[in-house]
């Protein structure tokens, strides 16, 4: 009996389906472990009784809030789903009054700024306009792998400020030109030996340089708001500009050390790419000229640049900047709003951290947060200020081996260890910045660290073993970069007194 395609298409399906009514029971028997433990947690939590100090209800929202993280890294439902949950056992036992405070956080500017980023980094994969500035770079620099590199570098910073989904601009931008200049140049996740070619390099390169570009800029990754929010709980003021400049010089130092220094330790068996910028400027010529659309999206991105570097002169906020950039794209009908409607990143983000920033501050208000900075500062007490921040900076960049998303330990430990920092006598903006850069940099520290970690990852390019003894490397490289360069830096900008 001969077959045809219909039929072994059909046979591949029914077999694709059996398999999975196959693993339906595992993946329920994984859900319903992991839900019993985050309610087994939530509930020892929430029982326990309230320190010297701190509120009645404080160990309630203690309890409610670790069960809410530890539901985002288990993920027995999506994140915004898990954080609803959370935020509904919160108002129906009292812990957050609905009315005052457990809708407190869909008013955060902070939040409205990552969401209005999200639509406005909508504009630059729309328009192609993002692909044309990488593929520009490509046609300068593409002569060789270390040169690709760059270039993919390049355009990861240049579109970083506008682009708060740091997993957006790896997948939306800077992977696909990889993908095609590692197939171009015979570099496949196939085998070793293709991978190895250049397609391993440049993946687990460009990821390292995501980390760097997201670390420069409050708006290069959704969860730096909600640090500079939490900061601000403290009373450390944090703006864009203040941000931006704060991460320049040990950001560009990081730029053009890391594709050089991931050339050394795990270099690519292919060194000369001189097919590269022909095959660029050909893609190049198919785009045409630059449309009306992508016109309109520079001189955006430019306005808004200059609104988030200056908005402090000229009283204009990074959030009412943004929403102005939205509305020259809606107006020009670069966006619609059917787009906007569509992103669910964008909407998913405002739930989700409007969720965790209220729990955030519940948790700053009914005294818990001091409470637990005074314990973690407890334990490195009698430590020179200089010392204990090392200690704390450290733990706080390497326990994200637990942690599957910046976000997510941004929420749950960057207030703690702020205040212990602050509390071991760290000058405050200097621990609020260097805590936030940390944040970005662990993004790349596992293949489950991050969005855009996963993403590469799952391209094939980057083994895991490799993945773990390259990026604990790399990390190093970070680590020595932001803590001299970003130090004297700091120092130099007189952000620490």
């Amino acid at each position: 009996m001969s077959t045809t395609p219909e039929t072994t298409h059909a046979d591949s399906s029914r077999s694709a389906k059996q398999s999975d009514q196959e693993q339906a029971p595992k993946r329920s028997a994984k859900t319903a472990i992991h839900v019993a433990i985050i309610v087994a947690v939530t509930a020892i939590i929430y029982f326990l009784p309230a320190p010297e100090g701190v509120d009645p209800r404080g160990m309630h929202m203690a309890g409610i809030f670790v069960g809410t993280i530890l539901g985002l890294i288990l993920q027995p439902l999506p994140t915004a789903s898990v954080a609803l949950i959370g935020l509904a056992v919160a108002m129906i036992t009292g812990t957050m009054d609905a009315k005052e405070e457990a809708l407190q956080g869909f008013g955060n500017s902070t939040i409205w700024l990552i969401v209005a980023a999200f639509f406005i980094a909508d504009g630059f994969l729309i328009t192609g306009f993002g692909r044309r500035i990488a593929l520009l770079f490509v046609s300068a620099l593409g002569r060789s792998s270390l040169g690709l590199s760059y270039g993919m570098a390049l355009t990861d910073l240049v579109l970083a400020p506008a682009t708060p989904s740091n997993t957006a601009r790896a997948g939306g931008v800077v992977y696909p030109i990889i993908k095609s200049l590692a197939h171009v140049n015979d570099s496949r996740p196939d085998t070793d030996e293709s991978r190895s070619r250049l397609g391993s390099y440049l993946s687990l390169t460009a990821l390292q340089v995501n980390t760097i570009t997201s670390a420069m800029f409050i708006t290069a990754m959704a969860g730096n708001p909600v640090a500079v929010n939490l900061a601000a709980d403290q009373g450390i003021d944090i703006s864009w500009g203040t941000w931006a400049l704060a991460g320049l010089a040990p950001g560009l130092v990081a730029l053009i050390v890391m594709p050089w220094a991931m050339s050394k330790v795990y270099p690519p068996t292919l060194k000369k790419t001189p097919n590269a910028p022909g095959h660029a400027r050909d893609e190049l010529r198919d785009l045409g000229p630059m449309t009306a659309t992508e016109w309109i999206m520079l001189a955006t991105f430019v306005l808004l640049l200059g609104l988030w570097m200056f908005g402090s002169q000229l009283g204009v906020s990074a959030t009412s900047a943004a929403f102005l950039g939205i509305a020259i794209l809606l107006v020009t009908k670069v966006l619609t709003w059917k787009t906007m409607a569509a992103n669910n990143g964008a909407w998913s983000t405002l739930i989700f951290f409007s969720v965790l920033v209220g729990m955030a501050s519940q948790l700053n208000e009914l005294g818990v947060v001091d409470w637990i900075g005074e314990g973690v500062a407890g334990v490195i007490g009698g430590m020179h200020w200089i010392a204990a921040f090392v200690v704390l900076a450290l733990v706080y960049f390497y326990v994200h081996y637990l942690f599957a998303s910046n976000t997510a330990q941004i929420i749950a430990l960057y207030s703690v260890f702020l205040g212990a920092a602050v509390a071991a006598g760290a000058p405050p903006l200097f621990a609020a910045l260097m805590l936030g850069f940390a944040s970005n940099l662990i993004g790349a520290l596992t293949h489950y660290a991050s969005g855009p970690a996963g993403l590469i990852y799952g391209s094939g390019f980057v083994k895991t073993a490799e993945w773990f003894r390259i990026s604990f490397i790399a990390s190093v490289i970070n680590i020595v970069i932001f803590g001299v360069v970003g130090t004297a830096w700091l120092a130099l900008l007189g952000m620490m007194g």
